[in-house]
């Protein structure tokens, strides 16, 4: 609990909030359904399909999302999962060129909806996102937050998370993977 916020995993007993949330947000950057990180998106891949396979990852248990609630609903979340639950990352090309070996676990994405960014949902996430890596036997955690420094960037592109709440997490920067993107690594 942070700021009032309750956070829970995504289960098929929390999908409905998680869906109402989506749905309100255009199916969150226009159909993507916290489905980028696991399957390469494109135009052969509808909102629709997206929608139906991120709720049969959830059926499976093979995706992993902190949800930030305050009461019964949905604020936003934090994806996470191991290497070969979310095995697609951005700046992909620079990220493998430097790699020594995988992390134990991947945090992927955030997103906070319309209306509520700026108010601690993202940095609960992280947080409930890390407890639930804990719970589950830890181990290195990788990020891939976007540096803000002294730039203004709109809250739709901190896709990835912004530095700031990694840091305030522990995380440690680890090599840059683009202009602006670093990996971050904590051992949990």
């Amino acid at each position: 609990m942070s700021d009032g916020y309750a956070v829970r995993m995504l289960t098929e007993e929390t999908w409905p909030a998680f869906a109402e949330l989506v749905e309100a947000n255009n199916g969150v950057w226009g159909g993507c359904w916290c489905m980028g990180f696991h399957v390469k998106l494109g135009k052969d891949r509808s909102a629709e399909q997206n929608r139906a396979d991120k709720e049969q990852l959830v059926r499976e248990r093979r995706t992993h999302n902190a949800l930030v609630f305050e009461g019964d609903r949905c604020l936003g979340w934090c994806q996470f999962g191991a290497p070969d639950e979310v095995p697609l990352i951005k700046s992909r090309r620079l990220y493998e060129k430097e790699l020594i070996a995988l992390p134990d676990w991947r945090i992927t994405c955030f997103f906070t909806g319309k209306g509520l960014r700026g108010r601690g949902v993202a940095e609960a996430a992280l947080g409930g996102a890390l407890a639930e890596i804990a719970r589950n036997g830890g181990g290195v955690v990788e990020g891939y937050p976007e540096e803000t420094d002294d730039r203004k960037v709109s809250g739709s592109f901190l896709h990835t998370g912004p530095m700031a709440a990694f840091e305030r997490h522990g995380f440690t920067r680890t090599r840059p993977i683009s202009p602006h993107r670093w990996v971050v690594t904590l051992t949990v």
